[in-house]
């Protein structure tokens, strides 16, 4: 049996570090194959051939070997590696220990979870539009300048313009929001941030929409898919932390139990 692990060296902190996780894997017999700038990692993954494909990194690129994993119906370990982790969280992982994630490896239980798509791109966690999208946008364009403290810089920025609203169509339905956003299974909500999901098996997309800036109110919606226009040929997105450019009109949709999803065994199972 063929196991790889991508690992992207420059995701996560530095407990542990990339070569720690790395030896960690490969005494495992585990095939580790480090990324580099400019990888295709879709492409990387599509031709490995694995039996088993497995992901180090955050939450984006978890994404995209889990998608690979879902088009090849084989098995994926999600190693969390990045700077938040939500997926790993939500699906039972202790996010403050990737080397626990690996030993999923060796033996780990299966576990199908849903998956969530907009137009052809798998997205774990979420799809965010208007102020969060580009927040990540903006910050995204200062790491590429090298540009010191590029989060709170376009916090700044995307704060200037909170109360600017986008003309989105959901299901034909015309609204002005500062966000929409979609989700693969239900969060729990508070206030603009979201919280953990208690389910990924529900076989629901979620549509979120804030009301107001200082009372917060959210519009909720249950569906398995939905359509979402906007007078632009093209929208720029968050899609599970990641800036991307999507054209209009995005098509979301839910795969019911799609990924099939690898966990380490409780240490007494």
């Amino acid at each position: 049996m063929q196991r790889l692990l991508f690992l992207n060296p420059r995701s996560g902190t530095s407990t542990p570090s990339a070569a720690e996780l790395r030896l960690a894997a490969e005494e495992l017999g585990v095939r580790v194959h480090l990324l580099s700038s400019g990888d295709d990692l879709p492409a990387l993954a599509r031709e490995a051939g694995a039996d088993v494909l497995g992901m180090a990194g955050g939450d984006g690129s978890l994404g995209a070997v889990a998608q690979v994993a879902v088009e090849q119906d084989v098995p994926f370990v999600p190693v969390p590696f990045g700077t938040r982790n939500h997926f790993a969280r939500d699906v039972g992982l202790d996010r403050d220990d990737p080397l626990g994630a690996l030993r999923a490896f060796a033996g780990g239980v299966e576990r199908r979870v849903d998956v969530g798509y907009v137009n052809d791109r798998l997205f774990l966690n979420n799809v965010s539009l208007g102020l969060y999208a580009r927040l990540v946008h903006r910050r995204e364009r200062r790491r590429r300048r090298r540009e010191a403290l590029a989060r709170l810089r376009a916090l700044l920025l995307t704060m200037r313009d909170r109360r600017r609203k986008q003309r989105f169509t959901v299901d034909g339905r015309t609204m002005r929001a500062r966000l929409v956003l979609v989700a693969n299974n239900d969060y729990s909500l508070d206030l603009l941030s979201l919280g953990e999901r208690e389910r990924l098996d529900e076989g629901r997309l979620h549509l979120y929409v804030p009301h107001g800036l200082r009372r917060i109110t959210w519009e909720e919606r249950a569906c398995p898919q939905l359509e979402i226009g906007s007078p632009l040929p093209r929208l720029r997105a968050a899609v599970d932390g990641e800036p991307v450019e999507l054209e209009t009109p995005l098509a979301f949709r839910i795969e019911p139990l799609a990924l099939r999803v690898l966990l380490p065994r409780e240490p007494d199972a």
